[in-house]
C-alpha cells in the first residue's frame, strides 16, 4: 500500500508543502489525457488513518474510487486538474501532452507546493520545483495515489459526457481504451473527433476506411 515515506523524506529536506501528480488516459485511443495534483496536510497526525485504503486507482473498484474521490477533496489542502485534448495529443505527441496536462494541474493549485512527487514523468523543464519521479509512484506514495484517484474519476466522468456527444461508441463503458467493444464500434462506425488520429490503431482504421471508399 502507498505510504508517506517519500513525503517524509522531502519534509526532512525542508520542503513543507508537497504536491502529488498523476495522469490517466495516456494509453487510451480516444478522449483527453487528464492529470491531477493534490497537496495533502502532511502535518495532520491521523492522515494515514483517514486515508486508509487509498491506492493506485487501477487497484480500486469504481465505487471505492468514488468514495475516496470525495474524501480526498475534503481532506486535501488543494486539489486541481489539467488536461490535454485528442487534438493536442495528435499535434504534440502523448508524452508532451501528458506533461502539459500535469503542468496545468500544478499551476491551478491554490496552495503553492515547494516540491513535487510525480508518477514516472519528469516535469523539470516545465515546472521549476524540486521533483521526484518514482516509477509506479501511485503504488508507493499516498499523495500520488490520491492524485491518481482524482484524475481517474474525473476522466471517467468526462468519457461519460463524451458518450452523449458521440453516441454509439460506448465511451461510457470502455473509456476510450482499445477494448474489443471499442474495436467493434470502430469497425462499424469509423473514427470520430474524440479519437486520437495519430495513434496506430486509429490510423489503421482510417486507412482501411479510405481503402474501402477508394474501391
Amino acid at each position: 500500500m502507498p505510504s508517506l515515506k517519500l513525503e517524509k523524506k522531502l519534509l526532512a529536506q525542508g520542503y513543507p508543502l508537497i504536491a502529488g501528480v498523476d495522469e490517466v488516459g495516456r494509453g487510451a485511443w480516444a478522449g483527453p489525457v487528464v492529470a491531477a495534483a493534490v497537496v495533502l496536510p502532511l502535518d495532520r497526525p491521523d492522515l494515514t488513518r483517514v486515508l486508509r485504503g487509498v491506492n493506485d486507482s487501477k487497484q480500486l473498484t469504481a465505487k471505492q474510487r468514488e468514495r475516496f474521490f470525495h474524501l480526498i477533496k475534503e481532506v486535501a489542502l488543494s486539489v486541481s486538474l489539467g488536461g490535454a485534448s485528442p487534438r493536442h495529443i495528435d499535434r504534440d505527441g502523448i508524452l508532451a501532452a501528458t506533461r502539459t496536462a500535469m503542468r496545468r494541474a500544478v499551476s491551478m493549485l491554490t496552495v503553492q507546493p515547494k516540491a513535487l512527487l510525480i508518477d514516472a514523468v519528469d516535469l523539470s523543464q516545465a515546472v521549476p520545483l524540486y521533483q521526484l519521479h518514482p516509477f509506479h509512484g501511485d503504488s508507493i506514495s499516498l499523495t500520488i495515489a490520491a492524485a491518481s484517484i482524482i484524475a481517474k474519476v474525473t476522466r471517467d466522468d468526462l468519457m461519460r459526457h463524451w458518450d452523449e456527444v458521440y453516441p454509439g461508441y460506448f465511451f461510457a463503458k470502455h473509456k476510450g481504451y482499445g477494448t474489443k467493444l471499442h474495436q467493434q464500434m470502430l469497425k462499424e462506425r469509423g473514427v470520430c473527433e474524440a479519437h486520437r488520429k495519430s495513434f496506430k490503431p486509429i490510423k489503421k482504421v482510417m486507412g482501411e476506411i479510405r481503402e474501402i471508399e477508394g474501391k
